[in-house]
């Protein structure tokens, strides 16, 4: 019989493409949501609002619910009190590497402290809410898994982000690099987070919070220049130095490193970025109406006008 499987959301990256995911291995996969976006084919929808779910969930059963839309204590409690009239063998939340303090020692492990550092907060409320997410699950729903990713990338992704290198690579842009180029980020493709979970729920580990992501990082120049390959460009940067970096560059200026060896016990192989990358492209380029730019060409146009030579 078809494993069956809840995800809350269903219409937006990685909900969409989780439930797409588990319905493409044959599974009955069910969605909860507004129903005010297109749906995808071959999902059943339960159309409601989680802060409002009454009895929606009454006598249901699921192999596993994975909480995709849990951004504070409040969303965990209510999907908890409708799952309580329901059954389930597995809970995934899909939480955030937000939930660290920039204060502590990198690489992150799944067992250090959870919490905001004012002096140098980069995540705002949504760390915030994410660490009080958490601490609900763990209070309210037993042997609950909960992953925390660094950087989601891949087909579906309606983030600004890598989608903006292309738009510069696709309009033959030099790219305005913050500083030399040298921050680290942590990448994880979606695809390679919906692995994990289908391993998760296939082996119920004894573990059950994970860090996830790709073993090694790159820096903002290699991954720039990575998105120019996957777009067939040549890439010429500029550098621009003492501009804060998220008025023309999608990242904050913040370098971090997820420890991710439990992941890679459970699953050793990962999408290599550049692969990942071009997968990005492709799809981004069918379909660009998904993705909401944001003023980071206006910026540049407008305030970085007259800078250096490009370097290559």
């Amino acid at each position: 019989m078809a494993r069956r499987i809840l995800v809350t959301g269903g219409t937006v990256f990685v909900s969409k493409y989780l439930a797409r995911y588990f319905a493409g291995l044959g599974a009955d996969v069910v969605v909860l949501n507004r129903n005010t976006k297109q749906q995808l084919e071959g999902v059943t929808v339960i159309e409601a609002d989680r802060h409002a779910l009454g009895n929606v969930l009454d006598g249901q059963h699921f192999d596993a619910v994975i909480d995709v839309t849990a951004y504070n204590a409040q969303d965990v409690d209510n999907l908890a009190r409708a799952l309580g009239s329901a059954t389930f063998e597995t809970y995934v939340m899909i939480s955030s590497s937000a939930v660290y303090p920039t204060t502590n020692l990198q690489p992150f492990v799944e067992n250090g402290r959870l919490g905001l550092n004012t002096e140098h907060e980069v995540w705002g409320p949504y760390s915030e809410g994410k660490i009080a997410a958490e601490r609900a699950v763990l209070q309210q729903i037993p042997n609950a898994y909960i992953i925390r990713p660094p950087y989601l990338y891949g087909p579906m992704n309606n983030v600004y982000r890598e989608a903006f290198v292309f738009d510069c690579a696709d309009a033959s842009r030099a790219f305005r690099l913050p500083g030399e180029g040298e921050m680290r980020l942590q990448f994880f493709h979606v695809r390679d987070l919906c692995r994990f979970i289908n391993v998760i729920i296939g082996q119920r580990p004894q573990q059950h919070v994970f860090n996830v992501g790709n073993p090694e990082s790159v820096s903002v120049r290699e991954w720039v220049e990575l998105c120019y390959r996957a777009a067939g460009k040549p890439l010429e940067c500029v550098e621009v130095h003492n501009v804060p970096q998220r008025s023309f560059f999608p990242f904050h200026d913040y370098q971090y490193e997820l420890d991710v060896r439990a992941q890679r016990e459970l699953m050793p192989e990962t999408t290599p970025l550049a692969e990942g990358l071009r997968e990005s492209y492709a799809w981004y380029s069918a379909h660009r109406n998904e993705v909401v730019a944001k003023p980071y060409m206006k910026f540049i146009d407008e305030e970085l006008p007259n800078m250096p030579v490009p370097t290559h």
